[in-house]
C-alpha cells in the first residue's frame, strides 16, 4: 500500500485551530504516514513543538522566515539554536529570500540566511529553503556559504530544470507541491519530467495553495497523494513508485525513524 510523507506542512497555523484533529485524522486516512511541520516565527515554532510532543508521526523544522528577517534577532537564533537539540527537530528554516514581499530589506533577508546557513552547519542538520523571485541570490548564497555541506530542500519549487539541477549538486532535494498540479504551472511539470526520482520530495505547504481541484481552498496534508499522481502522471509511471521513492527519499534525508 502506498504510503506518503508530507515534508512541509504548516498544522501549527491559525487556520486549523477549529478542527487540528480532524485534518490530521484525514492525511491518516490518506496513507499520510508522516508530517513535518514547519515553525518560522517565535509563535509558530511553539505550536511546532507543542505537536511533535503529542503526535509521533509529526516532526518539525525551525527557522525565521525572510519575508520577517527584520525582526530576526541572534538571541531568536539561539533559542532556535537550543529547541534543535530536541531529536525531532530535523532542519533548520523555512530560511532564504522573499523579494516579492517588501516587509524586510534584501540586506537584512540575506545576512540572516547566511547565518542560518552557518546554524545548519553548526548542528549539522539539512536547511529548508524559501525562495520568492529570488533565485539568483538564493543560488549563490548557498553556494558562497558551503551550504551543500548540510544539505537542504528547495521547499515548494517553482524554478527551472536547469536550477534546480545546479541545486541538487550542492546537495539538496527538490520539493514539489501543489502547484504542479496546476494547469498553467509549466515549470514545475517541466522539473518532475525531467528530475529523477531519487531528488524529489512531496509537500503540501498546508494550508496554502492546495492542489487541483481544491485549488484557492484551505489545503490541507491529506491531499499530498494528488501532488504524487500528477508526478506519475508526467513521469509515466505508478502512484505507488512516486510514494515509495518520495518517502524513502524523506525518511533518509531527514532521519525519520520507520
Amino acid at each position: 500500500m502506498a504510503t506518503f510523507i508530507d515534508t512541509h506542512v504548516h498544522l501549527n497555523a491559525d487556520q486549523y485551530e477549529e478542527d487540528l484533529q480532524e485534518v490530521i485524522d484525514r492525511a491518516l486516512a490518506a496513507n499520510v504516514e508522516k508530517m513535518v511541520v514547519i515553525g518560522f516565527d517565535r509563535k509558530t515554532i511553539e505550536r511546532a513543538m507543542d505537536l511533535v510532543d503529542t503526535y509521533e508521526f509529526i516532526y518539525a523544522v525551525i527557522g525565521w522566515h525572510p519575508v520577517d528577517a527584520i525582526d530576526c534577532t541572534d538571541e531568536n537564533l539561539q533559542w532556535i539554536e537550543k529547541l534543535a537539540e530536541h531529536p525531532k527537530v530535523v532542519g533548520i528554516g523555512e530560511a532564504g529570500l522573499d523579494y516579492y514581499w517588501d516587509k524586510s530589506p534584501k540586506d537584512i533577508q540575506q545576512y540572516w540566511f547566511r547565518k542560518q546557513i552557518h546554524l545548519a552547519q553548526k548542528l549539522n542538520l539539512p536547511i529548508v529553503i524559501h525562495n520568492r523571485d529570488a533565485t539568483g541570490d538564493v543560488v549563490r548564497i548557498l553556494r558562497e556559504e558551503n551550504a551543500a555541506s548540510v544539505g537542504g530542500i528547495m521547499h515548494c519549487y517553482g524554478g527551472s530544470v536547469e536550477t534546480a539541477q545546479e541545486c541538487i549538486k550542492m546537495n539538496f532535494m527538490i520539493s514539489l507541491g501543489g502547484p504542479v498540479t496546476f494547469k498553467n504551472a509549466r515549470q514545475p511539470k517541466e522539473v518532475a519530467t525531467e528530475i529523477p526520482l531519487e531528488h524529489l520530495l512531496i509537500e503540501t505547504d498546508a494550508p496554502y495553495l492546495a492542489p487541483h481541484p481544491y485549488r484557492g481552498k484551505r489545503n490541507e496534508p491529506s491531499l499530498v497523494p494528488l501532488v504524487a499522481e500528477e508526478i506519475a502522471r508526467l513521469k509515466e509511471i505508478s502512484v505507488e513508485e512516486v510514494a515509495s521513492a518520495t518517502t524513502k527519499n524523506a525518511k533518509k534525508f531527514f532521519g525519520l525513524a520507520d
